[in-house]
């Protein structure tokens, strides 16, 4: 596992190097590494989100079986609970554009 993990690492180094390798080194080393950001934080942030409304929705489906009278209530802070949720995977999303954008993508 952690053999894997280094050359995984390894080759994330060094594909922003071939990649300047074909317009002979004149763009700087910003621009890869923040796709590379990009990319790493939107996966850790989906990923995470998932996993955070995995949990607040089967609490939420337990506490309406134990309290079926409170359905109403338990739902409602649900869906609020999940839309705070999902902007976080939302605000990570704008963040990654701005980076892709600004910094990533050179269409010269």
């Amino acid at each position: 596992m952690r053999r894997s993990l280094i050359l995984g690492g390894v080759a994330v180094l060094a594909f922003p190097t071939a990649a300047l390798a074909a317009d002979g080194g004149a763009g700087g080393w910003i621009g890869p590494f923040a796709v590379i950001a990009a990319g790493i934080g939107m996966a850790i942030a989906a990923g995470l989100c998932g996993l955070g409304q995995g949990r607040a929705v089967a609490s939420a489906v337990d506490a309406m079986a134990r309290q079926p009278g409170a359905a109403a209530r338990i739902q409602t802070a649900m869906i609020i609970g999940l839309a705070l949720i999902e902007s976080l995977a939302i605000y990570t999303l704008v963040i990654a554009l701005i980076l892709l954008f600004v910094k990533g993508i050179q269409f010269s």
